[in-house]
């Protein structure tokens, strides 16, 4: 890509300096009502390039602050959803080892252990 880039810019550059050497009258620029200047044509143009590039790269840096004030957000959520993944996690692991111990103990107790904790969610 950046070869690409460079030989437009050469291009843009080369076709400036041709216009710049063949339009040297002079040509006057109003401003502001009242307020008037003469100069070359040539000069009149590479100001004004100069002055679209210069709003170019302005813009650009714009939508770069942009982007990455939009990036800092993602990031953040992307970093409390990995918690609650975590969190998540660790409960099915806890419960995988309630799980692995109830089906160690006798059936008795299983059953009482049941009924003691449907208790306890009721009373709640």
């Amino acid at each position: 890509m950046k070869p690409i880039n460079f030989l437009l810019i050469f291009l843009v550059c080369l076709a400036l300096v041709i216009f710049s050497l063949q339009n040297t009258q002079l040509t006057t620029i109003k401003l502001i009502e009242g307020i008037e200047l003469e100069a070359p044509l040539s000069v009149e143009l590479v100001i004004a390039t100069g002055l679209g590039a210069v709003l170019a790269w302005l813009f650009n840096l714009w939508s770069r602050v942009q982007n990455t004030i939009g990036s800092f957000g993602q990031m953040r959520e992307i970093r409390s959803r990995n918690k609650r993944i975590q969190e998540l996690q660790e409960d099915v692991e806890r419960y995988e080892e309630e799980l692995k111990q109830r089906a160690s103990l006798p059936a008795s107790e299983t059953l009482s252990e049941l009924e003691k904790s449907t208790e306890v969610e009721a009373s709640k």
